[in-house]
């Protein structure tokens, strides 16, 4: 019963901070500075209720995965089987900034292969689908997947922690991010900089622009974080340097 009630504790935290984050970016780029990125945005328009609607009630179920799965990770902290550590003494200082970029690089692996997986004939259908119904992307389709495609994604976490040493405040500072970039990817305005695509590895960023063009065409870009999967494996858009710049 105990951990009925935790797991329906977690759901409400991770429901109400995709809430949170979609709803505060939505707010704060789409409404309240609106007219200052006008000429960035590319779509949507809020009174699209309908998907957003749609896109919520799927989050909704995508948070309950997400939240079962971050309590099965507390059962194995607990027991001891995971390599998540508290005192940042226990490892190198070194290991605290290295271990973030092997989270990121074993992330962007595992989801660019996984992603180009789910856009295979018959498994699209039945996996992917789901996602692809927001055509026009909104701050809300962040979180908007079938639950077989969440399961998918949530996969990662654990089998990281049970590999990887990493810092307890670091992997939730990275739980985060994952939440802000997704909504960042999603949300149909470009917030990067334009100067950024001039900069080593700021250029490299996955931002609005990158995604909104593998939503609109399913078959490019195909990344999380970074575009280099994408370049090395010959499927970035090649309309898209253009576009970012």
């Amino acid at each position: 019963m105990t951990w009925i009630l935790w797991t329906l504790l977690l759901f409400v935290i991770v429901f109400v901070r995709y809430l949170l984050f979609s709803g505060g970016y939505h707010y704060l780029f789409r409404i309240k500075l609106r007219d200052r990125f006008r000429h960035r945005i590319f779509h949507y328009e809020p009174e699209r209720g309908a998907q957003v609607r749609r896109e919520i009630y799927r989050s909704l179920l995508v948070s309950l995965i997400f939240a079962v799965f971050g309590i099965g990770m507390l059962w194995l902290w607990q027991a001891g089987y995971t390599k998540i550590y508290l005192d940042p003494s226990e490892r190198s200082y070194w290991w605290m900034l290295i271990s973030p970029l092997a989270f990121i690089f074993a992330q962007e692996t595992y989801y660019y292969w996984t992603h180009r997986w789910m856009h295979r004939p018959g498994i699209y259908d039945l996996v992917h689908r789901w996602h692809h119904e927001s055509i026009e992307t909104t701050a809300w389709t962040a979180f908007s997947f079938h639950p077989t495609e969440a399961v998918i994604q949530a996969i990662f976490l654990p089998v990281f922690v049970l590999l990887v040493p990493i810092q307890t405040y670091i992997f939730l500072s990275l739980l985060g991010l994952m939440t802000l970039s997704a909504t960042i990817n999603h949300a149909g305005i470009e917030v990067f900089p334009i100067s950024w695509a001039r900069i080593p590895v700021l250029r490299n960023l996955i931002g609005a622009t990158h995604h909104d063009l593998h939503h609109k065409q399913a078959r490019t870009n195909y990344g999380l974080y970074l575009t280099f999967w994408d370049e090395w494996m010959g499927t970035e858009n090649k309309s898209y340097r253009k576009k970012r710049s």
